[in-house]
């Protein structure tokens, strides 16, 4: 029996305290309902569980539950916290894959590119087939790609 007292008794001490940090966090003295914030507080010190009771049931303010744009559930006193998109929903992050995909921007290559590409792949296709043949490099040092396209092209400055 003592112990079932000393239970309560700290219950009741614990609603009260819980009671009473609400009522006191409340920003906005005009949201309060029935009895202004100090009423409250002497009637939650004053009569722990009646008091304590009677805030949470009439005192405490309306919460906007279940309005759009609320991040309160309307089962819980917890708001839900807003969880990322994933990756494959987001449709910045798929035109973003979509233009690393194609190069800069999204443009693509243009055959001016592709043809350089080819030149120099042809290039360095014929210096490895040089290399493994035992030639050497020119006497000033192998090509840049640049002189070597002019040397094909004929546009030697």
């Amino acid at each position: 029996m003592f112990r079932a007292a000393v239970v309560l008794s700290l219950a009741s001490v614990l609603l009260a305290a819980l009671a009473l940090i609400s009522c006191l966090s409340v920003e906005d003295k005009r949201e309060i309902r029935v009895m202004p914030r100090f009423a409250w507080v002497l009637v939650i010190l004053l009569v722990p569980l009646l008091g304590a009771g009677g805030w949470f049931l009439a005192g405490r303010p309306a919460r906007p539950v279940g309005k759009p744009g609320s991040p309160w559930r309307a089962a819980t006193g917890f708001p839900e916290p807003r969880r990322p998109q994933a990756p494959d929903d987001d449709p910045e992050f798929l035109r973003s894959l979509g233009e690393r995909a194609t190069g800069d921007g999204g443009q693509g290559t243009t055959s001016e590119e592709d043809e350089l590409l080819r030149r120099w792949e042809e290039d360095l296709k014929r210096r490895e087939d040089d290399h493994r043949g035992g030639k050497d490099d020119p006497p000033d040092g192998p090509a840049k790609p640049e002189e070597e396209r002019r040397r094909r092209d004929g546009t030697e400055s």
